[in-house]
């Protein structure tokens, strides 16, 4: 099984998650060119998509949802909540309603030989979800857009051999940044994004020895940087209780406007 970043920050998402056989897609938030370019350079033609995944309704996360599904008639799997908000979104353009499948967290489904098992996430959205994709015995997830984590959350990370997992904001940064206070509200809320801090604490709940790939996703352009979110979420890790160090493990940042590297599990 194959995790690769298309696209990951506030201004778009597309994660792909594939074996050799099928072939799926973590939200649709960047262009479908983008989307399909991305694609070709990991040997995979839009063409060949078994589906696209999507977490919730905003735009960063379902943008080039619309031309993907006119053009490919690749299948839709979201919450009914989800699919409903979708549905409306004028911007998107035609596409056969056919094409969605309204699936319930905590129940799991079968794309091609992939098991998907998506789960609840806090997130000012209809019926938001993460998603842990499992094929054989290797398992690997995409969780951002949390405002926080609890012992639910951490019961789904476990075992992972590889991650996506939200690093949104530097918690100062977002404080004395530009945004409207009720921007700063909204982020820093329990339906909000996950900090730096956040997720290096989120981690040091699910580590193990055999997590092959960490990647850091979904940071904020204005209040976060990457070598940032690297060093603060290393910071956490090293003062955890848990017998591990950051140098443990292969842990980067998933870049807004550039592939990530290929994490063969």
């Amino acid at each position: 099984m194959r995790l690769v970043s298309i696209a990951s920050g506030s201004s778009g998402n597309c994660i792909y998650v594939g074996t050799e056989n099928t072939h799926i897609l973590v939200d649709a938030g960047i262009s479908n060119k983008r989307i399909e370019q991305g694609l070709h350079e990991i040997g995979v033609k839009a063409g060949e998509l078994d589906g696209v995944v999507i977490t919730h309704e905003h735009s960063d996360h379902v943008k080039g949802l619309g031309v993907l599904a006119r053009k490919h008639g690749v299948p839709i799997y979201a919450t009914k909540e989800t699919l409903e908000e979708i549905g409306d979104m004028k911007y998107l353009g035609e596409y056969p309603r056919e094409l969605f499948c309204p699936i319930l967290p905590d129940v799991e489904f079968v794309v091609g030989d992939m098991k998907v098992k998506p789960f609840s996430i806090d997130h000012d959205a209809a019926n938001p979800v993460a998603y842990r994709i499992q094929s054989g015995r290797k398992s690997v997830a995409v969780a951002t857009d949390m405002g926080h984590f609890d012992q639910y959350i951490i019961e789904h990370l476990q075992g992972l051999d590889a991650l996506l997992l939200e690093s949104n904001h530097d918690v100062r940064m977002l404080e004395t940044g530009p945004y409207p206070y009720y921007l700063k509200r909204r982020i820093l809320s329990d339906h909000g994004h996950l900090s730096n801090d956040n997720a290096g604490r989120l981690l040091n709940y699910i580590l193990h020895d055999n997590i092959r790939h960490i990647f850091l996703g979904h940071l904020s352009k204005e209040n976060n940087f990457e070598e940032l979110a690297c060093e603060t979420v290393k910071l956490e890790i090293d003062q955890g209780d848990h017998g591990y160090k950051a140098r443990d493990f292969s842990i980067s940042v998933a870049k807004r406007d550039m592939l990530s590297e290929i994490v063969a599990v």
